[in-house]
């Protein structure tokens, strides 16, 4: 399973593609992604499926599949979020993802723990066992600098990795949801929790980039 997330990849760059319409209208396009590792080369491309009204009247909250392929054209992953509602005040409807491989088999999953005002999420493995957890900043906002969400052990005492948003300029940040990041994690690592912090990565991605000035 993902070959490429195997014992000697320790990071790896996402790029979510620039949409002409999403710029010139600020319509919600379908998002797509490449995933190259630390030497460039491209070892993924991701693809949303959902329709246009869910994208137009859920907007960053909407439920979709993310289809994660090779190089080759082959589906190695399946990225399930549901439609939840989106509140910091109230610990219900949380955030939640699934990643599946071929041909539907549980990998783990990304769960959004409640925090009045840190984003917090944990990772499950396939059996839904806490493995590691995730904390963003406090704030959260598209400013002039990186954006970081630090992977952390399950008493959050020691830090193993983060999930870096990457500024790109003002231009890019104002008129468009294209965004880029940047993913950590030791070698070692299981390569199925490799796989889930990648799909935790698009999360994160939806639920605090997703926006843009036109839309708003």
């Amino acid at each position: 399973m993902c070959p490429h997330l195997h014992s000697e990849v320790d990071q790896l760059l996402v790029h979510q593609k620039v949409e002409l319409m999403e710029v010139l209208m600020g319509w919600e396009t379908k998002n797509q992604y490449v995933v190259k590792n630390s030497l460039g080369q491209q070892v993924f491309f991701a693809a949303e499926e959902s329709n246009f009204c869910t994208r137009m009247m859920c907007g960053s909250v909407r439920s979709f599949q993310l289809h994660i392929q090779n190089s080759m054209g082959q589906e190695v992953m399946t990225l399930s979020r549901p439609l939840n509602c989106s509140s910091c005040c109230f610990p219900c409807c949380l955030q939640e993802m699934e990643v599946q491989s071929p041909p539907g088999s549980p990998i783990g999953y990304v769960m959004q723990s409640w925090h009045p005002f840190l984003p917090k999420f944990t990772v499950q493995n396939e059996r839904k066992e806490p493995v590691l957890k995730i904390v963003g900043p406090f704030c959260d906002c598209k400013c002039c600098s990186d954006v970081i969400f630090e992977v952390v052990s399950l008493d959050e005492s020691s830090a193993i990795g983060r999930i870096s948003k990457q500024w790109t300029g003002f231009e890019a940040e104002a008129f468009t949801d294209a965004d880029n990041f940047g993913l950590q994690f030791p070698m070692d690592l299981d390569v199925k929790i490799k796989a889930v912090l990648l799909a935790a990565c698009f999360l994160i991605d939806f639920m605090y980039f997703e926006h843009t000035q036109n839309q708003e």
